[in-house]
């Protein structure tokens, strides 16, 4: 099975394998879709406790990919599956809001179609959408439309698509500016023989399509996403006999879609400081691995970090003080992998 010669090939054995083979999230062979990562905050736990027991039985993710400040939003989650993260953002965006959820497998799809009027009734609004297609074109085919979009999220989606370049630049499409991407994926820490590569069992574990971190950071920048933030990751257990040199890690990245952005960040003695304002995160709030607001405490913040928190939804929580004055690198750089960080949970 070769991703780059039939592309076609990998989609239909994806299809298989989440439509047909696999039960539930314990058929699979490593840790990764056990969500060990970033926990939920308060309001996304209370919304992950009303979501039905059959959308959860077939949770595939890796990870939490749930982002802060979502009330009133246009949401996209690719590969939506059976809908858990698509009905966790539903009570989160509230009635103003809207969730769309893509997936290709029609299995998935019907399960969340069948528990939409459930959740409608449970939160007192409806505004989900789900559509049967692709994530490497929904907006060529006019499936959503261009810019319509504040916030993205997929969860352990990415690393099962045979071109993940046209993924990302689907996103990058249908953002708004100022737009966020955040999810979760599964990564290695060098690129892959092509034995494991054209492997169909390592396919549908996310194993063979997995990207090779610094593979993933230069896709992104080239696409128009210079600047992307690691916000948890762990190293990722593998329970089956398989002979994989390469470390694996579920990683959590958010990156927006603003223009000013630079590739690195940049020391203009910038001051941010949080009004405690947002839902959940009175007193502190954990925008990435580098970067803990304190209420009311000014921190010092990169350029892009300044840009960011002026040109996105977040832009009400926070004040920022600006230098003009260039003082170099800043000495948080977004995106750094450390060769063995904190071991999976289960080991």
């Amino acid at each position: 099975m070769d991703p780059k010669s039939n592309p076609e090939e990998v989609k239909e054995a994806m299809k298989e394998y989440y439509g047909k083979k696999l039960t539930n999230s314990e058929d699979l062979q490593t840790d990764a879709c056990t969500p060990l990562g970033k926990k939920f905050y308060k309001s996304a736990c209370k919304a992950v406790r009303e979501v039905h027991d059959d959308v959860i039985a077939k949770y595939y993710g890796c990870g939490n990919p749930i982002p802060e400040g979502l009330e009133g939003a246009t949401v996209l989650d690719l590969g939506s599956g059976t809908g858990r993260d698509v009905y966790i953002c539903s009570k989160l965006v509230g009635e103003t809001g809207k969730v769309i959820g893509i997936d290709m497998t029609q299995e998935q799809i019907d399960v969340a179609k069948e528990y939409q009027e459930y959740h409608a009734e449970k939160f007192g609004f409806a505004n989900t959408e789900f559509i049967q297609g692709y994530v490497e074109d929904y907006v060529d085919t006019g499936a959503i439309e261009e810019g319509s979009v504040d916030v993205i999220i997929s969860n352990c989606v990415v690393n099962l698509c045979p071109d993940k370049e046209k993924v990302l630049r689907q996103a990058w499409k249908v953002l708004k500016e100022g737009g966020e991407l955040y999810f979760s994926d599964m990564y290695c820490d060098r690129r892959l023989p092509e034995e494991i590569k054209q492997n169909k069992e390592l396919w549908g574990e996310g194993l063979a399509g997995s990207l090779y971190v610094e593979d993933f950071k230069q896709i992104m920048r080239d696409i128009g996403f210079r600047d992307i933030r690691i916000c948890s990751l762990r190293k990722i257990k593998i329970k089956g006999s398989y002979d994989l040199k390469a470390n694996y890690y579920s990683i959590t990245v958010r990156a927006f879609k603003i223009s000013t952005l630079e590739e690195r960040c940049e020391d203009y003695g910038n001051l941010a400081t949080y009004n405690g304002k947002m839902t959940d995160f009175a007193e502190k709030f954990e925008f990435d691995k580098n970067y803990t607001f304190i209420k009311d405490e000014p921190l010092s913040i990169c350029q892009n970090t300044a840009e960011t928190l002026k040109k996105s939804r977040f832009s009400e929580f926070f004040t920022i003080t600006e230098d003009e004055e260039h003082q170099g690198l800043h000495p948080k750089q977004s995106f750094q992998i450390i060769r063995d960080p904190q071991p999976s949970c289960s080991s």
